[in-house]
């Protein structure tokens, strides 16, 4: 990827972190969240848009994802508004689980090895 390209990533994920803070007030997002990263195309006509939720009610987790999915067309006018580019991409909110998954693997290692102490 270009140069130009990774700063336009690192710009997109500051700014949607910001906006989904800051100033989208949806009472559907109640969880923590995080944006991991985005990844736009040389084109810039897409990017997708990795988000992490921290959350124990799977109910509210997935509400704050559709929620956040749900303001994409608010979050590209604002950006469009704000950053000086001729094309802002459509974004592709993408739920990433792997903090999930590694923290489940976490807990079965640890279990595994608690047994193995116990014999």
């Amino acid at each position: 990827m270009t140069d130009r390209v990774n700063k336009l990533n690192a710009e997109f994920k500051r700014y949607i972190a910001e906006l989904l803070t800051k100033k989208v007030k949806d009472p559907r997002i109640t969880e923590m969240f995080t944006i991991l990263e985005v990844n736009c195309d040389k084109e810039l006509s897409s990017a997708k848009v990795y988000v992490s939720i921290f959350s124990t009610d799977a109910e509210r987790d997935a509400k704050t994802f559709v929620a956040i999915r749900e303001n994409e067309p608010y979050i590209r006018r604002e950006i469009s508004k704000n950053m000086h580019i001729r094309k802002v991409p459509q974004f592709d909110f993408i739920l990433d689980t792997s903090m999930a998954y590694g923290q489940k693997i976490n807990e079965i290692l640890n279990e595994i090895s608690k047994d193995g102490d116990n014999n």
